[in-house]
């Protein structure tokens, strides 16, 4: 980049910094240290479950170094207008994909019952329409498989270079995906890396939202190996980044970007890339393998939903009462958990665990209730009923406090709300690989932010004008009025905004509250602390038994020790560090602040 790039690319990231700061209740960076200060790096970030805003990594690792890293991006989408926008003045390479240019074939198309390498037309035009390296893409129905092409034998037969993985016996539709020409993509990267500058990317290809990382593209393996092999004299490093969400769709939500440790680029898979052929396909993917490796390290990894939700009970039944841990922190317990299961999901001891803690939840939602609430949950009596009163008069007060900036705000909100789940929506019937579109959410909640907020700022400025100007007030008001308001709204916004989070806090430590006075419910209440202390006692003993299998250093590296893994045992916590918010995890990785900390039940 040249100063008046470098210019540019400050200006934005300070702009993106503000808005990820507003989007996000807190961002949570881990490992900045192994980040390189100079020399040529690639990031790589996964798993891509936030689309755009996913470019946090931008910010953490300029907050951290100051390096530019210039992402790459799909060129699709730098055609948006405001996308490719402020994409160009990150400096962001566009990427030309194939299956963005994929076209609908002409006629259907059947595989061969003789041969499952080849494709038979019919009513179609494969001499024209085909070419050999051009690949043919099944519809949505049988998971968007493709296959490239080896031969165009007529207008009705093809041979294929593999067969497709996804095999099917009718007749279908199917697209024809473009030789796509990577060579200015690749030599934008080259530059770069031997200029001793930084790239991002993420290698699954597109955003999703599912729990495990999707299979990785080779291109972030031939951008290291090719810039190695086309100047000797570089040394790319790899620094894999996790990219871990509480609730990442949602406003006000928290994240932990972690950097792990830099990976070299071996030499002798260089040597092999320079040879071509198969020994350059076999360093491509080897060296994938490595990097794939490298994210397992700062991911959180589950196979589904259910199991992610089941070790993140786990989780908060092995923390003490009363202790909290970091943002990071929780993330690598996730993580090591998950290792664990996965190892141990066959034990019965593990298997007899896992159906009591289902039990658990379960009756956690029968009673309304969060882990975190139910070792201080209180019998019902006057205290009770007088300590629910105060906190629906302190809600009160806090909602007041915060209505004029959400009432202003509102528009916003709904606009924001009901575009994004239709974008998320057409998202999910375009795409093969997301659940429920998610992970689009939040990038179009802060596009329509961006675009709106102007515009219902500049209205009310011009009807308080207009008000103004009807009260016959004195001119300076008339002139000032404008200008008060575009500077006093955003303001009253953020103000009502940390008023609101607060209310939102209060509300979240009523439900024990209401439990508690609810005729017959104490002896539930008791027997859910009884049942959590058993399940408490079991996961840390569980955990103590396995865990140095899983982990070498298991004794110097654990969060939680032995000392304070106790139900009833509320003294500290090794490695703990405190926060600054006093903040305290709930039972779904959210915190709250120091206000509902000093109000939890």
């Amino acid at each position: 980049m040249d100063s008046s790039q470098r210019l540019t690319y400050d200006t934005a990231i300070l702009f993106w910094r503000v808005i990820t700061q507003i989007f996000f209740r807190e961002i949570t960076p881990r490992g900045g240290s192994n980040i390189p200060r100079d020399g040529p790096v690639i990031f790589v970030g996964a798993p891509h479950n936030n689309q755009f805003l996913d470019l946090i990594l931008n910010v953490q690792v300029y907050q951290e170094t100051g390096r530019h890293v210039q992402f790459l991006m799909a060129a699709h989408s730098m055609k948006r207008r405001w996308i490719g926008f402020f994409a160009r003045l990150m400096a962001c390479i566009p990427v030309t994909r194939a299956q963005d240019e994929a076209k609908p074939g002409k006629g259907r198309i059947s595989l061969s019952p003789d041969d499952p390498f080849v494709v038979v037309g019919h009513g179609t035009q494969f001499l024209k329409d085909l070419k050999p390296r051009m690949h043919i893409m099944l519809p949505k129905s049988l998971n968007a498989a493709t296959a490239e092409v080896a031969e165009v034998i007529s207008d009705t037969r093809v041979r294929l270079k593999k067969e497709f993985e996804e095999r099917f016996d009718s007749v279908t539709e199917y697209k024809v995906l473009p030789v796509v020409d990577q060579s200015d993509m690749y030599h934008h990267v080259y530059k770069c890396l031997q200029s001793g500058g930084s790239i991002g990317i993420f290698p699954e290809g597109g955003s999703h939202d599912r729990t495990d990382l999707l299979p990785l593209k080779a291109g972030v393996s031939i951008m290291a190996l090719g810039a190695m092999a086309d100047d000797p004299g570089v040394k790319v490093k790899i620094v894999p980044v996790g990219l871990n969400y509480f609730h990442a769709h949602k406003f006000r939500s928290r994240a932990v970007v972690e950097f792990g440790t830099p990976l070299d680029v071996p030499e002798k898979y260089v040597e092999m890339f320079k040879q071509g052929g198969a020994q350059k396909r076999e360093a491509v993917t080897k060296f994938l393998d490595l990097i794939y490796d490298g994210l397992k390290t700062v991911t959180v990894r589950a196979p589904d939903y259910e199991t992610l939700m089941l070790i993140q009970a786990v989780r908060r039944l092995y923390q003490p009462p009363g202790q909290h841990l970091t943002l990071d922190q929780v993330v690598d317990l996730n993580r090591k958990l998950l290792v664990a299961y996965g190892k141990y999901k066959e034990k019965p001891r593990v298997q007899a665990l896992q159906n009591d803690v289902l039990k658990y939840n379960s009756l956690l939602r029968n009673l309304g209730l969060r882990d975190h609430q139910v070792p201080r949950a209180q019998k019902s009596g006057w205290r009770t009923l007088g300590l629910l009163l105060y906190r629906i008069v302190l809600l009160l007060f806090w909602t007041i406090l915060a209505l004029p900036g959400t009432v202003l705000s509102s528009p916003i909100l709904v606009i924001a709300k009901i575009i994004s789940r239709k974008k998320a929506k057409e998202a999910l019937a375009a795409s093969t690989v997301k659940i429920a579109g998610r992970d689009v959410l939040a990038t179009w909640k802060v596009l329509i932010a961006l675009g709106l907020t102007p515009v219902l700022f500049l209205f009310y400025s011009i009807v308080a004008t207009v008000m103004v100007t009807r009260a016959n007030a004195p001119f300076k008001w008339k002139v000032l009025t404008p200008f008060a308001t575009l500077v006093g709204l955003p303001i009253m916004n953020y103000a009502s905004l940390k008023f609101g989070e607060a209310g939102m806090d209060v509300v979240k430590s009523l439900p024990p509250l209401i439990v508690a006075l609810i005729p017959g419910q104490n002896r539930s209440l008791e027997k859910l602390r009884a049942m959590r202390a058993n399940l408490a006692e079991r996961v840390a003993d569980l955990v103590d038994d396995l865990g140095p299998e899983v982990i070498d250093d298991f004794d110097e590296s654990r969060i939680i020790t032995p000392r304070t893994r106790s139900y009833g045992d509320l003294s500290s916590i090794a490695g703990l560090r405190q926060r600054k918010t006093d903040g305290a995890a709930d039972d779904e990785g959210n915190y709250t602040d120091s206000v509902s900390k000093h109000l939890s039940i």
